[in-house]
């Protein structure tokens, strides 16, 4: 499967969220990472939009440092509109029906 979303250049905004802790505009569309209990699971889960995109323990080069602490703060009121769709997909695989249980590394 190809991932066009490999070869971008996001510019990362901090959320101020645990869970899903940058951001980006990215041609129109909002990336979110959702930060995932590593190494147990993959590192990133990409959204686009509210939708899973794929699962990246390495950034490509082109993404930069997404969780540099030096990126810019989003507004609260952006955050709340971009998080709204994946707010209740804390949990690795929540988003497609099968949230992890495991109590060592999402419960």
């Amino acid at each position: 499967m190809s991932y066009p979303e490999l070869n971008a250049r996001p510019r990362w905004s901090r959320t101020g969220n645990a869970h899903f802790p940058v951001a980006a505009r990215v041609d129109g569309s909002w990336w979110v990472l959702r930060l995932n209990c590593f190494p147990d699971h993959p590192l990133w889960t990409l959204f686009v939009d509210g939708l899973r995109r794929f699962d990246i323990d390495d950034t490509p080069p082109t993404w930069g440092k997404p969780s540099d602490p030096s990126a810019p703060a989003l507004e609260t009121g952006t955050v709340e509109k971009i998080l709204e769709p994946i707010r209740n997909f804390v949990a690795y695989a929540s988003e497609i029906g099968d949230p992890c249980d495991n109590p060592f590394c999402c419960g």
